[in-house]
């Protein structure tokens, strides 16, 4: 271990050694890599740990600056351990550089298998056995996060003093056909919303759509397609997604020599934005966080867009409607033009085919639940369904919702320690 410091805050690094197949404990090991974060004012005192659940799949921990965001709220009482899930950040990697490794696709796809919630939550409670002496800990789940504390909550309450999840409380029993079935209305709306705010983005989106469509350039090696420039609207589930989108697309064009043509500077922050090379786990494992029992995901995304022509791009410019940007899904092209991903398309393949996964939820258990539970449900949230939320929130036992518009997908950033407060003061009875 090697500790260090930032202002206000005493980190320490962490590494876990965990099996892999969690069923084969004495089988082949990963590393889980946790940053421990303590105020430096009580780094000697013996504080409760809280664990954070980043979102995703495939995200790292945040890596905060001093007591930023809701980090500081938390170090008033916690000591913190901010943890790369298997596969992200310091962790054992996973992604085309090393999954090669394995093997070829077969065994990629079985290896990568075990990097969904379930397996996360028995990593935690390994670590938790190893940090707290056998204390239960309070876990703060964010998107992703929240459906592993679902998990954790199905499968280990004994490990588990309060619960906080933000954006993250997951349909029990959805397919994931059932959870885009609901996801491209809310991105409609979404994308409404944007061109409301910023009218000139209409004529503007169309025309950067049209260019890509007729000249299919590159940048870096990543192909840019109308497909992947839609996909910029998961940035409209965020707070400032939508400034953020507009700003992206006004200097799209340049005049040159040649005419005008897609400025270096925009086809960088779309290849920048579009590129999966931090978080390869987000394209390949994101319908499988869905996947329970023997029905395979079969790129639900993609066939349920097919429901929805409003989305096909090159409907929208045979006509004169606006063309509407996707987000929070993942697509077979996906594979295709993001070099990042492109050796692990037949990888891919294999984890939508497949058929045989573990149920992650237990109704029973969750209805009988004794564990304290407060979650933020953020009202229209783009990436998960308001109404799935609060019919898991009604199943288990308990929790305690705030329910607010005050804040979009990323609120536990964007709103830092009010929110952290206003879950703790539920959790603990006292709002």
């Amino acid at each position: 271990m090697s500790s260090y410091r930032q202002p206000g805050v005493v980190l320490t690094d962490r590494r876990f050694t965990v099996p892999l197949d969690h069923s084969d404990p004495g089988g082949e090991q990963i590393e889980v890599y946790g940053r421990e974060a303590v105020a430096a004012s009580r780094a000697g005192e013996e504080l409760p740990w809280l664990v954070y659940l980043e979102g995703g799949p495939g995200f790292g921990a945040r890596r905060f600056v001093g007591t930023e965001a809701w980090l500081g709220r938390a170090l008033r009482e916690f000591r913190v351990l901010l943890l790369d899930q298997r596969g992200t950040g310091l962790s054992t990697p996973a992604n085309r550089q090393t999954l090669p490794l394995r093997g070829g696709p077969r065994e990629q796809a079985d290896y990568l298998a075990h990097f969904r919630s379930d397996s996360i939550v028995r990593d935690c409670e390994l670590i938790r056995l190893q940090l707290t002496g056998g204390a239960p800990w309070t876990v703060l789940g964010q998107s992703f996060g929240g459906f592993c504390a679902v998990r954790y909550l199905s499968a280990a309450p004994e490990g588990l003093k309060e619960v906080l999840i933000t954006g993250g409380l997951p349909s029990l029993d959805a397919h994931a056909d059932d959870v885009y079935r609901a996801a491209y209305p809310r991105i409609e709306r979404k994308v409404a919303a944007h061109y409301a705010r910023y009218p000139q983005d209409v004529e503007r989106a169309r025309a950067i759509a049209a260019y890509l469509a007729e000249h299919r350039p590159e940048s870096a090696g990543h192909r840019l397609t109308p497909e992947g420039f839609q996909s910029l609207g998961i940035l409209l589930g965020t707070g400032s997604g939508s400034h953020q989108l507009h700003y992206l697309l006004e200097n799209a064009f340049v005049r040159t020599p040649h005419g005008t043509e897609l400025s270096d500077t925009f086809q960088e922050a779309m290849r920048t934005a579009a590129s999966f090379a931090g978080h390869p786990l987000y394209a390949l494992l994101h319908e499988a966080i869905y996947g329970q029992g023997e029905r395979a995901t079969d790129w639900a995304a993609e066939r349920v867009r097919g429901e929805f022509p409003q989305f096909d791009a090159a409907t929208a410019l045979k006509g004169d409607g606006p063309v509407l940007f996707t987000g929070e899904t993942i697509h077979p092209w996906h594979f295709d033009v993001d070099p990042a991903l492109r050796p692990l398309r037949e990888t891919a393949e294999l984890l939508a085919q497949r058929s045989d996964w573990p149920v992650l939820y237990d109704p029973e258990r969750l209805a009988a639940n004794a564990v304290p539970v407060a979650a933020a449900v953020y009202h229209d949230d783009m990436y998960v369904d308001t109404a799935d939320s609060l019919r898991t929130a009604a199943a288990i036992r308990g929790l305690r919702t705030w329910v607010t518009n005050e804040y979009e997908h990323d609120g536990v950033r964007a709103g830092g320690p009010r929110v952290l407060d206003r879950l703790l003061s539920l959790v603990r009875d006292e709002a």
